[in-house]
């Protein structure tokens, strides 16, 4: 089974490469994407990163949470379901 993480308070410097680079440190990552605005192309700050196995995505998470990159402490925790959107809005 796979484990996907949330990654967050990323530098906006960060790209998909380096963010699987630094997480392949805890195992095998399946694939990083750092997610960015639709319009100006610019990191939104924040990423998910897919493990594998659990194992593995847990010990990322040990590992991870409250790490510095670039200065900046990132948040790393298992990702929520999207929920659906209500496209309907005003």
């Amino acid at each position: 089974m796979s484990k996907k993480l949330y990654v967050g308070n990323l530098p906006y410097t960060v790209d998909d490469n380096q963010l699987s680079e630094i997480f392949s440190e805890a195992g095998a990552v399946e694939s990083a994407t750092v997610i960015s605005d639709k319009f100006s192309g610019r990191s939104k700050g924040f990423g998910f990163v897919e493990f594998s196995n659990d194992d593995e995505g847990q010990a990322a998470i040990d590992k991870f949470n409250g790490s510095d990159i670039d200065g900046r402490a990132i948040v790393v925790n298992e990702a929520r379901p999207m929920k659906p959107r209500d496209d309907n809005r005003e």
